[in-house]
């Protein structure tokens, strides 16, 4: 039974329930900071750490926040680790700070920690809530660098801020402007669909 879930959790996180390509939550951050590989891997790894956290602390204190006030509770619980990381990043990575700037404090409103505490961290043990945490956070980072790289290597013909393309290559601008995070996020989205589709019509195959 408990390899059974973890292996849902697991699959859940990193494509079936994606939050950015299936759930369609974190839009605002993924659009705004993925024109750049660098800028998606931070963002991604700083929600991440932050979903784990606040998923574990959550769970280990589910049975003691009242109902009336649990969607407060759960804000002031995420507001205080993203604080923490923000106070990280600025500490030791100075430049990723500048780079990814109001972003990072945003993350307290990013929905996705916010329904994953309230949809499975409040009803789930701490080690179910981590692993939870963990992988919608990777899959969370995952979505990030795929639109990013894309934007990248379109828009600026790089990757990690590496010539990647050759020197005759004339970059398409647009991809690191706002409409080419639109484009970009709705191919890879169609795409995952696409993937998703094939795979259940595979599973029912299977089961026939």
């Amino acid at each position: 039974m408990e390899k059974t879930n973890i292996k849902k959790i697991v699959s859940d996180g990193l494509l079936y329930k994606n939050p950015i390509l299936v759930q369609l939550l974190g839009i605002c951050a993924t659009l705004a900071v993925t024109t750049s590989v660098t800028n998606g891997i931070a963002m991604g790894l700083s929600t991440t750490a932050v979903l784990v956290c606040s998923n574990l602390f959550i769970s280990l204190l589910r049975k003691f926040i009242m109902k009336e006030v649990r969607i407060a509770s759960y804000i002031v619980v995420i507001s205080g680790f993203v604080t923490a990381v923000e106070l990280l990043i600025k500490a030791f990575l100075p430049e990723i700070n500048k780079s990814l700037g109001v972003f990072i404090p945003l993350i307290v409103v990013n929905c996705i920690i916010l329904s994953r505490a309230e949809s499975f961290a409040s009803k789930n043990s701490p080690l179910f809530s981590v692993l939870d945490g963990l992988f919608m956070g990777l899959g969370f980072t995952a979505a990030l660098i795929c639109v990013s790289a894309i934007r990248e290597l379109i828009g600026a013909g790089s990757l990690l801020g590496y010539r990647i393309l050759p020197e005759s290559y004339e970059p398409a601008l647009i991809f690191i402007m706002s409409a080419g995070a639109f484009f970009t996020l709705a191919f890879v989205v169609a795409g995952v669909n696409k993937l998703l589709a094939v795979l259940d019509k595979k599973h029912r195959k299977e089961e026939q």
